[in-house]
């Protein structure tokens, strides 16, 4: 399968089309949720001679786009990146009815991205103000991020208290009934059921 368009590749066996990830919802789904940040000019990442992550905006414009950052006390980076990092400023900022919060997050399911957004939440109904995104560069990545790449993926979401509880009476016996009866009626190469009958479109305009 293309990660980039979501084409189907051919079976191994030769007998046709694999299913893509389109033929999931749920995945594709997460995908299409909110609104994206993309960056608007292209930048350019490189390594010095001691292995140490840089980055470079390739068009003045927008030189206030991308910052350096000091690692983090007490945070952890992520495996197989630089602990060096960046951060992303955007011009804009997200304004929410009352009662809204925004997820700010690395686009989902996006793992071709050679960059690692970190995540945060902001009630964007009481703050308007642009703000910084730390990311991380996968090492061994340079070249140009070309304009236009998603850096990061808003969700709104209503802010509402929760209480969970927990089923215990349930046999396992019963669960892995449950679970063989739920993927023979909706794990199908065309979306299934759940696609058809269950799954109701967002709208993000």
């Amino acid at each position: 399968m293309n990660p980039m368009t979501g084409e189907p590749s051919e079976a191994p066996d030769g007998s046709g089309k694999s299913p893509t990830f389109k033929a999931c919802p749920a995945v594709f789904d997460v995908m299409g949720s909110g609104y994206a940040y993309k960056t608007p000019c292209d930048i350019e990442f490189f390594e010095d001679a001691a292995g140490n992550i840089h980055a470079r905006v390739l068009d003045a414009q927008y030189k206030d786009f991308l910052q350096d950052r000091m690692p983090m006390p007490q945070f952890v980076h992520p495996r197989g990146y630089h602990e060096k990092h960046f951060a992303w400023w955007a011009d804009w900022a997200v304004e929410l009815p009352e009662g809204y919060s925004a997820l700010y997050t690395q686009p989902l399911n996006r793992f071709e991205l050679p960059f690692l957004t970190t995540s945060g939440i902001v009630d964007n109904d009481k703050v308007h103000l642009p703000g910084t995104m730390p990311f991380f560069i996968l090492k061994g990545v340079t070249g140009i991020l070309p304009a236009g790449t998603p850096y990061a993926q808003i969700i709104p979401f209503k802010r509402e208290h929760w209480e969970s509880e927990f089923d215990v009476s349930v046999k396992q016996a019963e669960m892995l009934a449950k679970n063989q009866e739920n993927s023979a009626k909706y794990r199908k190469p065309d979306g299934g059921i759940y696609q058809k009958e269950v799954w109701e479109r967002r709208k993000y305009e």
